[in-house]
């Protein structure tokens, strides 16, 4: 399954925010098009928010190009607009910058638009291979007849390519390693509920559904044996800021000495910003706590704090797997020699 399609003008993607009820496409074919997919979370998942936006600075600079409009202007002001709509994964901006570096280095307006056509399908290309890289190093860490609890959803879905967290579990499951997923529901968007289940059941993989709340009891229960999870940004000292709940369950993992991994491309490594308190953390709409499918659950005028992230201390992390490795503490070395390598 490949929920984001890149046309060369215009980019095709799967509605996450119609899953599970119905697999409705949409084609999104300017800047404000894709900024708004972004932000409603028709498109979602580090990875694949990163895909949009590259999509989103290549039809900047087709428009700018078939209007005569200068192209320069047209990407900064595509930059400003696709930065601002999610501001804690940092494969956003990382996508953003890719794209004006190869801007900067085309001599002119039709080689920009060519050059970020291609940036994008290579974005695209690089993903798969990093996510089919790191899933093989993650499902080595896994036993054999695994209970594996995983949050939010880190599949296809959410990478626009094969998985992170969830491309883990699936390589274990066809490597007859997996006995059982547990999916967090995962709030406040029930990414888990919607999403998760729904890639797990097309892929065959056994599944369990549990509340949040039921994490830590489960994991008393003696039903868990490891805990894999993806990240929206890795900061510089390893503090994983992820899917609110993250920590929770980070925290219920430690005390019932059940590991807990994080699965993430290197391009979610933010060697830039020095530790979790300065990871930027989106808060969203009080209405998707304070609504279930257009009807209200609690009082309406009831004040909300929604934060979408949480921020999980590195020490809680017994290794961050990515396509360039698994990542053991002490993690700021390990991040920077990973992030260095990326580069080479």
């Amino acid at each position: 399954m490949r929920p984001l399609v890149w046309e060369r003008g215009a980019l095709r993607l799967l509605d996450q925010t119609r899953l599970p009820q119905a697999e409705h496409w949409v084609t999104v074919g300017s800047v404000e098009a894709v900024a708004d997919a972004i932000r409603t979370m028709q498109v979602r998942g580090a990875p694949a928010i990163g895909i949009a936006a590259a999509a989103g600075m290549a039809i900047a600079a087709r428009g700018a190009l078939e209007t005569g409009q200068p192209v320069d202007v047209a990407l900064e002001h595509a930059a400003r607009t696709l930065g601002r709509t999610r501001p804690t994964a940092v494969n956003l901006h990382w996508a953003i910058e890719r794209a004006l570096q190869e801007a900067r280095n085309a001599s002119d307006a039709a080689t920009v638009v060519e050059r970020l056509d291609r940036l994008v399908q290579r974005i695209i290309e690089q993903q798969l291979t990093a996510d089919r890289a790191l899933s093989e190093l993650g499902a080595a860490l896994l036993p054999d007849g695994a209970r594996v609890l995983t949050h939010c959803n880190t599949g296809a879905l959410a990478t626009g390519a094969y998985g992170t967290a969830l491309g883990v579990i699936r390589t274990a499951h066809a490597q007859g390693k997996v006995a059982m997923v547990y999916v967090d529901e995962s709030r406040p968007r029930l990414q888990g509920a919607r999403l998760t289940v729904w890639e797990l059941r097309r892929l065959g993989v056994p599944h369990t559904l549990i509340p949040d709340v039921a994490a830590a009891a489960l994991m008393a229960r003696g039903e868990v044996d490891a805990v894999v999870v993806g990240a929206d940004r890795i900061a510089a000292n390893g503090d994983v800021a992820n899917k609110i709940g993250t920590y929770a369950v980070a925290l219920a993992a430690r005390s019932h000495g059940i590991p807990f991994y994080v699965a993430a491309p290197v391009s979610t490594l933010d060697p830039h910003t020095p530790d979790g308190a300065s990871i930027p953390i989106e808060e969203r709409s009080f209405d998707e706590v304070r609504v279930v499918d257009g009807r209200p659950i609690t009082v309406t005028d009831t004040p909300v704090w929604n934060p979408a992230f949480d921020v999980t201390p590195a020490d809680l992390v017994t290794a961050i797997i990515t396509e360039h490795g698994v990542l053991k503490p002490p993690y700021d070395e390990a991040i920077r020699q990973a992030a260095a390598a990326a580069t080479e």
